[in-house]
């Protein structure tokens, strides 16, 4: 049986013709569709950029081409030139329509032009689909720029049509996704984070380091997010710390991971006069995260788009306290007080918070974090998905 999974992700390449996946697209992903297909195909764009081979070796995550099969299609958003591009989109039509076609069954990961024209497609001729809704258009295009906000209530209701008229879904929250994109096909809650087996040793070793901060030590916070990205929301972490420094207070120090210029957080960090207090760690590969998050006092997710988010809930997998804005699923994840608004009061919402972590309610949200993070745990996960996709499975029989 042939699977087709369709999404926007961009594959990379070295110099020596191996393909790669970024961020969270490891080889766990992919088995995840293996499990219900021997003969998968992803359609997807690719960089145009070919990355050395002992640099891509270190930061991406392999592609096996062996096994995946992969079809690429034409970039939209690579240029002004390319999104007007005619024969672009007719190129993108035509080599969709061709993969849905020779398919048995389809998952399109939305929201993705790509998953959109493959839903068209499988409607037309008639193909079990499953969509996997893993993002917020709205949120990602409103709180991008001002075309942004002029192209958000379209494609706010282009999503709302697809995922309402999808025979299954997977949403990767338990409830806001749920609410703001509703399906009247079968639908189940189940996160893209899938994490490994848990240690208690790990929220000793955090309930050991709270206990033996004095009053007034340094707490260093941490972010793992892209640094250009501007509505990843570092900035607004860095206001805090300025506006808390202002009355005094200098005991926070701000630690960003992630790939990107940062030049434009190094600006916002001179003019709040924080500079001292902010470290820019560059990308950090995933097999250094966990060291990286115990290295840490305080999590923080200030972003004002995500489904929800893999970095936050590692995170509490470790035993941080954390906060976060209220943005997608990070509601879902932590407890009311440690959630601050996407208003102009955020500032000042932040700067609350941070002064309400003492001894005790660090510890109290560390024990809180892990428990909580153990819903999310990979036999969990796993067995739940592959229940609800066996249904895709068994819809093409």
């Amino acid at each position: 049986m042939k699977l087709l999974f369709v999404h926007e992700t961009k594959l990379k390449e070295d110099d020596a013709g191996n393909y790669y996946t970024g961020g969270s697209y490891d080889q766990s992903v992919w088995d995840r569709y293996l499990s219900i297909s021997n003969d998968l195909t992803v359609i997807s764009r690719k960089e145009k950029k070919i990355y050395n081979h002992e640099l891509a070796q270190k930061n991406f995550n392999i592609f096996d081409k062996e096994i995946i099969k992969f079809i690429e299609i034409p970039d939209l958003t690579s240029s002004l030139g390319a999104y007007l591009s005619i024969s672009n989109r007719i190129k993108r039509h035509d080599i969709v329509r061709k993969a849905v076609f020779s398919s048995d069954y389809v998952i399109a990961r939305i929201s993705s032009g790509a998953g959109f024209l493959a839903m068209k497609y499988c409607k037309k001729y008639n193909k079990p689909y499953l969509v996997e809704v893993v993002g917020c258009p709205w949120d990602a295009l409103w709180n991008y720029n001002y075309k942004g906000k002029l192209l958000a209530p379209l494609a706010y209701m282009r999503m709302r049509r697809n995922v309402r008229n999808a025979p299954l879904a997977i949403y990767v929250t338990n409830e806001f996704l749920q609410r703001r994109y509703p399906t009247k096909g079968e639908s189940v809650g189940c996160s893209d984070v899938a994490l490994q087996q848990f240690d208690d040793s790990i929220i000793e070793k955090r309930i050991g380091k709270i206990g033996n901060m004095d009053k007034g030590s340094k707490l260093i916070l941490g972010t793992l997010a892209a640094v250009d990205v501007k509505y990843k929301g570092q900035q607004y972490i860095i206001q805090a710390l300025g506006k808390l420094k202002k009355e005094g207070i200098t005991n926070f120090e701000y630690h960003l991971a992630g790939g990107g210029n940062p030049q434009y957080l190094k600006t916002i960090a001179k003019k709040y006069n924080v500079e001292d207090q902010i470290i820019f760690l560059g990308r950090i590969t995933h097999d250094k995260v966990f060291d990286w998050l115990d290295s840490i006092d305080l999590y923080v997710q200030p972003s004002r788009q995500e489904g929800l988010p893999r970095a936050l809930v590692e995170a509490m997998s470790r035993g941080l306290p954390a906060f976060g804005a209220k943005t997608g699923g990070i509601p879902e994840l932590l407890e009311k007080q440690y959630i601050f608004s996407n208003t102009r009061r955020n500032i000042s919402e932040i700067c609350a918070i941070l002064q309400r972590f003492t001894k005790d309610t660090l510890m109290q949200a560390s024990e809180r974090n892990y428990n909580e993070s153990k819903k999310y745990e990979k036999d969990l996960i796993g067995e739940r998905r592959q229940k609800f996709m066996r249904k895709l499975y068994e819809s093409s029989n």
